[in-house]
């Protein structure tokens, strides 16, 4: 690989012209494929086969009225006062228009709502007080009736007597016909009281039934008691926009117009739509995002001392962004892009961007200041630093492309995303910058190390070891600094930004808050809960089905209001709206999904009833668990994966290990720094962190990927100096030193770069990129400077030769892979003068891979450098 580099290197600076003009075609063609196939850029993240997902599905299927996403829309009246006629009439038309638009299913008049359920009230009122009416006059008709039947009993009495005495007397005959005429009278009499009776019988029961109806709706409307959907003294209503497909689904064109409409507002009144609605993509560069690359261009400046060095990696980041970025999102028309993908994208673009370039750079311009010819300098540069950038780079690669064994397929795409970023960063640093290194020659260069080429005077070289109590001083305060960052992290909550999260001035956040102190946290987060009866049920039966499982969903302690949203045209399921006394991200509602998920199956007189829980905030709680659930899994992958890679490079056990446990140390402690700013609210005024929130459900699976790409980097520019140093004949504690002394420079500058990179970003205008730039530009600056170059340093120290253990059975199956190009270095003689004692950057590792000298071998050794070099 290092030969081949080598040639790609040479190669690139004597064609730097079609170098140069092939890449600009690249980007050409990427922003063609962009223009022509581009897609929409989603800001919403779902996982398939969750269990809110089936009962979507479900609604679709059998219960179309109640599917489909919706979204809250709040009017706040200017004044505080209550609403006019006029204001509530141009809500309601608002609505409509609203409503009217393709993509919506229907509008929720708040006013109209409102009126029928204070008019349900009433009807109950009513209701009962007709019944009672009715019950009284058939009480009275009743007893009518009983006086009437008394009566004609006694009638009868009396005419069964008289015919008695006539046929006693031998006179029945003569008055048979006049006593016929009495009993038919009786008769009849006797039929107007039995219909009576019946009139009496069928309105009583009719009136029994239509009591149990009425207490059976008052019972359902008591399960809503507590909702309401316009505020008590009349200034703030909230109405709904339900749409004809899921919440992420929605066509962002139709989200856009709906905001647009909003941001017009209605006189006298203010309207804020909800983050189901105002979710939109963020910007991709904003001011923090322009102030971190600055601070990088400082510090390339500083380090480099002149302009054109400083530009020539933000060069090749520029050009490597645009490669990748364009290239990734021609494919948006194909395959779903989250908005953080390609966001994600440009933060590794151009943090690994500029740094692998400067390693580049900066080995060329030691070797030039060597005297090395130009080109030679440029090939060999690209053969040994170039080298590591693809090793150091691929290991970054194989962590991004490792999140696809999540099983989650936007984390996947994310990771894949990432991954071809870093690849063209790899790519345009081992071709472009050879280029333009070429094309700027000796400029490179500042006018006194120009003048100076050749002759750069001694180099020191450290030759005494780390004192030992410092060693242990430091892993002790270091690994104890780390593990009381990381605390936090034991409380660490898991979940996706709501209404609260974005900014103070935006439109969710004021419908967030005015949803919160006028009804209620729980409205902003709305369940949808579906009961499967066992049958199916109609009128009173389906009512007592619904407050059957009303009741139960009722009695949980979590629960503001149930509202029934309806029933299926088969009869077999029900819809209810269950609204939480929690937001959509408090611990109270992820509670409440799981206890109603497990009350499942409710009892009733037909038989069980099966629950199933879906919404917005039961679809967010179902994704952010699945990425818990698969956070341990790729965290044993990539520690895994650490401990491999570092076998290969360092051809030892105890130095992998190490290495491996300072990269969970950092982790954790970044962790627990994520869960202390954004979940606790510490230094919240720092950060603008307004309403503190469970962390980002995706986070720490990201933070894991990059990380340790990024650890290995770092690891790999610090300690392969030790080992060269090892392998030269400096006693072990002494090469420590001496590959701490060479790598530091170039380390710390590479570091300050990505921290300034990902910095950007913390102040993001979107809620879910902040703390992504803060999780990593924390997580860098807690490996490079702590773990790296202090608690790795005292470890190796400690452990002295023992550090480069590695068994004879395993050296002779391992493959050498000659990451610092040393085997490139010895075919080229001027390569190992212009790099002994001054391997500041990857590839200036002459013989890294050769057998180690004794630990007692002399300082004089031939392969050991001299304390002092001229070249």
């Amino acid at each position: 690989m290092a030969g081949l580099l080598y040639r790609l290197g040479r190669f690139s600076a004597r064609r730097h012209w079609v170098v140069i003009v092939a890449w600009i075609v690249i980007i050409g063609l990427a922003g063609v494929g962009f223009s022509l196939f581009k897609g929409t850029i989603s800001s919403s993240i779902s996982i398939p086969g969750t269990a809110t997902e089936k009962v979507t599905n479900q609604l679709a299927d059998e219960f179309p009225k109640a599917s489909g996403g919706s979204g809250s829309v709040v009017f706040e009246t200017d004044d505080g006062k209550a609403f006019t006629s006029t204001e509530k009439s141009d809500i309601s038309a608002w609505l409509k228009d609203v409503g009217d638009m393709s993509g919506v299913k229907a509008t929720t008049d708040p006013f109209t709502t409102q009126a029928q359920l204070d008019d349900g009230k009433q009807k109950i009122v009513d209701g009962r007080a007709q019944i009672a009416d009715a019950k009284t006059t058939l009480a009275d008709s009743q007893d009518q009736l009983d006086a009437g039947t008394t009566q004609l009993a006694g009638a009868q009495k009396q005419l069964d007597s008289a015919v008695a005495q006539a046929k006693a007397a031998g006179q029945y005959a003569a008055a048979k016909a006049q006593l016929d005429q009495q009993q038919s009278v009786l008769d009849s009499q006797t039929a107007t009281l039995e219909a009576n009776q019946k009139k009496i019988d069928e309105g009583t029961a009719k009136l029994e039934a239509q009591s149990t109806t009425l207490e059976l709706n008052s019972k359902v409307l008591d399960l809503s008691s507590n909702i309401r959907f316009v505020s008590k003294d009349d200034t703030t209503a909230v109405g709904s926009v339900q749409f004809t497909t899921g919440t992420y689904e929605v066509d962002p064109d139709l989200k856009t117009a709906i905001v647009e409409k909003s941001d017009k507002g209605i006189d006298g009144v203010h309207v804020y739509v909800s983050s189901d609605i105002a979710a939109g993509v963020p910007s991709i560069v904003g001011p923090g995002e322009v102030v971190g690359v600055i601070v990088a261009a400082i510090v390339l400046l500083i380090m480099l001392s002149t302009i054109i060095g400083a530009i020539l990696p933000l060069l090749s980041a520029v050009v490597g962004l645009g490669a990748s970025v364009l290239g990734a999102m021609a494919f948006s028309g194909v395959v779903e892009f989250n908005s953080v993908t390609t966001v994600l994208g440009i933060m590794l673009g151009l943090a690994v961007g500029i740094d692998y370039s400067l390693f580049i750079l900066n080995r060329h311009r030691k070797q030039l200041k060597q005297g090395m010819e130009l080109h030679e300098s440029i090939g060999l540069a690209n053969g040994t630093s170039g080298n590591a950038v693809v090793f150091a780079g691929s290991t970054v690669i194989v962590a991004l492309l490792a999140l696809n064994v999540t099983g989650i397929p936007f984390l996947g795409l994310m990771g894949t995303v990432g991954a071809a970023a870093v690849l063209v960063a790899i790519l345009v640093a081992i071709t472009f910058t050879p280029a333009m290194l070429s094309l700027v020659g000796i400029r490179i260069l500042r006018k006194k190390e120009r003048a100076a080429i050749g002759n750069t005077g001694s180099t020191r070289v450290p030759n005494s070891p780390m004192k030992t109590w410092r060693a242990v001083v430091t892993l002790i305060v270091g690994v104890v600094v780390l593990g009381v960052v990381a605390l936090p992290a034991m409380q660490m909550r898991l979940g996706l930004p709501d209404g609260s999260s974005e900014a103070t001035d935006s439109s969710q956040y004021k419908a967030y808050k005015a949803l919160e102190k006028e009804f209620g946290a729980g409205q902003n987060s709305p369940l949808v809960v579906v009961a499967n009866l066992p049958e199916k049920a109609t009128g009173d039966d389906l009512l007592k089905q619904e407050i059957t499982v009303g009741d139960a969903i009722s009695a949980k302690s979590d629960v503001s209001a149930v509202v029934p949203i309806g029933a299926s045209n088969d009869g077999t399921l029900v819809a209810f709206q269950v609204v939480p006394k929690g937001g959509p991200s408090s611990q109270s509602t992820e509670t409440l999904v799981h206890a109603l998920r497990d009350m499942s199956p409710v009892t009733s007189d037909s038989g069980d009833i099966t629950l199933g829980v879906a919404g917005n905030a039961s679809a967010n709680i179902d994704v952010s668990e699945k990425l818990a659930t698969a956070l341990p899994i790729y965290l044993v992958l990539v520690v895994g994966l650490s401990l491999l890679i570092l076998i290969l490079v360092f051809r030892s056990i105890l130095v992998p290990l190490t290495a491996t446990a300072g990269f969970v140390l950092s982790l954790l402690a970044t962790f627990g720094a994520l869960t202390a700013v954004y979940q606790f609210g510490w230094a919240s005024a720092v950060f603008g962190v307004h309403d503190p929130a469970p962390i980002l459900s995706f986070l720490p699976v990201i933070e894991v990927g990059v990380l340790f790409g990024l650890a290995m980097d770092y690891q790999l520019f610090l300690v392969s100096g030790m080992r060269e140093a090892y392998a030269h004949g400096a006693p072990a504690k002494i090469a420590v030193q001496r590959g701490l002394y060479a790598g530091r420079a170039v380390v710390t500058a590479a570091a300050i770069i990505m921290i300034s990179v990902f910095s950007g970003f913390i102040f993001s205008e979107s809620s879910t990129i902040r703390p992504i730039g803060f999780g990593l530009a924390f997580g860098v600056l807690l490996d490079a400077f702590v773990v790296r170059m202090l608690l790795i340093p005292a470890a190796m120290h400690l452990l002295g030769k023992s550090a480069w253990w590695f068994p004879k059975w395993l050296d002779r199956i391992v493959p050498d892979v000659d990451v610092e190009g040393a085997k490139l270095e010895r075919s080229h003689p001027d390569a190992e003068t212009a790099g002994e004692g001054s391997s500041a950057a990857p590839g200036s590792h002459a013989h890294a891979h050769a057998a180690p000298a004794p630990v007692d071998a002399p300082s004089s050794a031939p392969h050991e450098p001299h304390p002092t070099h001229r070249a």
